[in-house]
Order: structure tokens, then C-alpha cells, then sequence
């Protein structure tokens, strides 16, 4: 990933203080700030808790892509930890402001953040912080996957929906030490492997498997992120002709594939070379043309 250097630009930071419907005393619903001074308060429980939600939108030549779907999850994510209705109109504009203000470039990474709040207080907090996206091509490229146990059941969200199964939180530490656990055994990225056997998704990323000349993600049903990078390329799968499935699978299945790859907004289609010790096949090709789909290029 690229480290910053005096000729990247500064990032852009908006304050969203009407994103549960317009400020009581009447301000703008959303306002450029400085994102070189500090903004938020020690109280505020995304700071004490991580309790909070967010999104992450990709943004390629001026474009963002998929700014409805996003805010729609962060809307449903939202609801799940008991958060105020967000007002996507006032999110979707703020999102706008935000890729106009910053100078252009290839690839922007846009990021909504919506916390509980100073704590007492009873009000979110919001923020959309727009930045040069990190250089994703050595993942573009192909990766090192190691699966890893995620600890939990595929019956998760039936289960224990307390434990927030398919809600975008703050609270990322365990991805995060995943990652890092990874990259001591010397791979790029994780696939989580549920407590009964099943592959679940990346600790920031969906899976896409490939089987002849059908298309296969993790269910839903099984506790994952609703990704809407592999929505969109189902979308193009199927008016392609190409059969798309939601399956439970195994690691023994990908590893035994035609094809993987972990999807994401902004690093768009990783695919997978190696998942554990086991090569997998790569079609750069394929590779490329979901890369276009991704960037909605295509």
C-alpha cells in the first residue's frame, strides 16, 4: 500500500451533525471541517465502545460507485445495534460534497461513520472522511489466503443475533488481529472459517467462488456482511448468462475450485493464489473484467 508523501492531497472531512434528519437549531445538515484539528470527543462512545457503524465506498475517476446500496446497509446495520434512522438524502449529498472537495484522482476511498455519540447525550455522531485510496494492485495482482476459525456457527444469525451477525460495526480489533496473524504466516488476507466447517468471508472482503461456469458466494443466512460488491457482479454474471448461487462451502470446495477472489469496494477483486498451502487457478482476465464491473467501468 502507498505511504503518504508531500504530493498526495489532504484528505477531505465533513461533518454530518443533521444525519437523523436536519440539526435542531436550524445549521447545515452537513459542513466541510478541518481535518488537521481534532474533531471528536474522548466521550463519544465510538471512542470508549467502538459502538458505532460504517461504510466504505470506492470512488474511481470522480465516480462513487454504489453510494445507494452503501447507505442502505448502513441504514440496516444501523438498525441492528439500535441506532436513529440515518437520513440516506442528507448522507448521499454529504457523500458528493465530499468527492468534490477533494482534488481529483484516480481512486478515492470515501468512508461514512456513524457513532452513538457523546455519551448521555442520546445524539449520533456522523462524519465522511474522503482520502487517496491505499495502492491495492499488489492484491489486484493475486494473494496469499490463510483460513482461519472465526468461532462462530453458521447458524449464528438464528442463533445469537445479539452477536451481530451482517452488521458493519466500528468494533474491528479481531479483523484487524487477523489480518496481522496473517501476514506472520505470510499471506495477505484471511477467509474465516465458521465453527462448523463452512467459509464464511474476508475480515474485510466477500468470497467469490468460481465452479465450471457458475458463481458461488456465502449465504447471508450464515452470518456474513451483505456484500454489495458481489451483488453487483451477479448482476452482470446473470445478464451474462452465467449461473450465480449462494452456497454453504467448505475450504476442501475453494481450494478445489475454478477460481476465488475476496471483493471489496475499494481493493475491488483480490484473487485468491494460494489458500493455505493449496494453489488455486487465476484468470487475469476475468480478474480485469470484474475490475472494470467493479469501478463501474463496464
Amino acid at each position: 500500500m502507498t505511504t503518504s508523501t508531500p504530493d498526495t492531497p489532504s484528505p477531505v472531512l465533513i461533518l454530518v451533525p443533521g444525519v437523523t434528519g436536519g440539526p435542531a437549531d436550524g445549521a447545515a445538515r452537513f459542513h466541510l471541517a478541518d481535518p488537521a484539528i481534532p474533531q471528536l470527543l474522548v466521550t463519544d462512545l465510538v471512542a470508549t465502545r467502538g459502538d458505532g457503524v460504517f461504510e466504505t465506498i470506492g470512488v474511481f475517476d470522480g465516480t462513487p460507485v454504489n453510494v445507494g446500496p452503501h447507505l442502505e446497509r448502513l441504514s440496516r446495520s444501523a438498525s441492528r445495534i439500535e441506532l436513529p434512522e440515518p437520513d440516506q438524502a442528507t448522507l448521499a449529498e454529504a457523500v458528493d460534497a465530499a468527492v468534490e472537495a477533494h482534488p481529483a484522482v484516480p481512486e478515492l476511498t470515501v468512508r461514512v461513520m456513524l457513532t452513538r455519540g457523546i455519551e448521555g447525550t442520546g445524539v449520533p455522531t456522523c462524519w465522511i472522511h474522503a482520502r487517496v485510496s491505499d495502492d491495492w494492485s499488489p492484491y489486484r495482482a493475486g494473494m496469499r489466503v490463510v483460513a482461519l476459525d472465526r468461532g462462530l456457527s453458521t447458524t449464528v444469525a438464528e442463533t445469537s443475533p445479539w452477536l451481530l451477525p451482517g452488521a458493519k460495526t466500528l468494533s474491528y480489533a479481531v479483523n484487524m488481529a487477523a489480518v496481522r496473524e496473517a501476514k506472520r504466516r505470510g499471506a495477505a488476507d484471511v477467509l474465516f472459517v465458521a465453527s462448523d466447517g463452512y467459509v464464511l468471508e474476508g475480515p474485510t472482503s466477500t468470497l467469490l467462488v468460481r465452479r465450471g461456469e457458475q458463481f458461488l458466494t456465502t449465504p447471508v443466512s450464515a452470518g456474513v456482511l451483505p456484500g454489495t460488491s458481489v451483488n453487483t457482479l451477479f448482476a452482470r454474471l446473470q445478464q451474462d448468462g452465467s449461473p450465480v448461487h449462494e452456497q454453504l462451502m467448505t475450504v476442501a470446495d475453494v481450494q478445489g475450485s475454478d477460481g476465488a477472489w475476496l471483493l471489496s469496494s475499494t481493493r475491488l477483486a483480490a484473487p485468491i493464489t494460494h489458500l493455505d498451502d493449496h494453489e488455486l487457478p487465476v484468470d487475469p482476465e476475468l480478474t480485469a473484467r470484474f475490475e472494470r464491473v467493479l469501478k463501474g467501468k463496464a
